[in-house]
């Protein structure tokens, strides 16, 4: 009768804020600055050019995290609040709900009847067994989202700052071949770290996720070439 436990569900948002950020961070500045960097030649234009890139990403990232954590938020209530209604202007529709689920289970005859009994004479136990057993919606899966959004824009910061730091330390033609060098060595690490601590392969998800990222940093590198202008 114990409902599911919702394991690391806090560790894991947190991680999935951090990776997002730091990913889509470096993806689009990278594409940026090496779009910038073979259409100008100049380390200045690349360097604000990148510097504007990085907090404007870093900001667009945090607002979308916010948003998108608050509507998760926002929903929950929602249905936490129609499943207080229909307790009580419909109890017998949503006892019928508590005992299908539980004869799904497997409970039978007076075990099922006192199971449904148990759980419907406390109105709290009763409304937590239908948000997790019937809508499958979690008190501990909501994020916080002020938190998201900070998370998502610090780590956007750090992940944009990667292919950025090159390009103030050597020239252009060398700039560019570091930044791609510690943007692969970054974003497979990023890669087989997610595998490991959650599931997969991290070979694999390393060398996904650095294919992604190169793949955009060539559309800016080849519009860069294409175009030979200031992007």
């Amino acid at each position: 009768m114990t409902l599911q436990e919702p394991h690391k569900r806090g560790y894991g948002s947190t991680l999935r804020d951090f990776i997002l950020g730091g990913q889509d961070g470096l993806v689009n500045v990278l594409a940026i600055i090496l779009g910038v960097a073979t259409a100008t030649n100049d380390i200045r234009i690349v360097l604000i050019a990148g510097l504007v890139a990085t907090f404007g990403e870093s900001i667009s990232m945090a607002a979308v995290a916010y948003t998108s954590t608050k509507a998760e938020e926002d929903f929950y209530k929602s249905e936490v609040e129609r499943e207080k209604r229909e307790m009580k202007e419909m109890p017998d529709e949503e006892k019928k709900e508590i005992h299908d689920i539980y004869y799904k289970k497997g409970f039978r005859g007076s075990l099922l009847n006192a199971v449904v009994n148990k759980i419907t004479s406390n109105d709290k136990v009763w409304l937590k067994t239908m948000m997790a057993e019937e809508l499958h919606l979690y008190k501990e899966q909501r994020g916080n989202p002020l938190k998201s959004a900070a998370i998502v824009g610090f780590a956007a910061i750090l992940g944009s700052l990667i292919p950025l730091i090159p390009f103030a330390l050597f020239d252009i033609g060398q700039g560019i071949a570091a930044s791609i060098v510690v943007s692969v060595l970054f974003l497979f690490l990023v890669g087989a770290v997610k595998a490991k601590i959650t599931v997969g392969n991290w070979i694999k998800s390393g060398i996904e996720l650095t294919a992604i990222g190169m793949a955009a940093a060539l559309v800016g590198y080849g519009l860069g070439s294409v175009l030979g202008v200031a992007v």
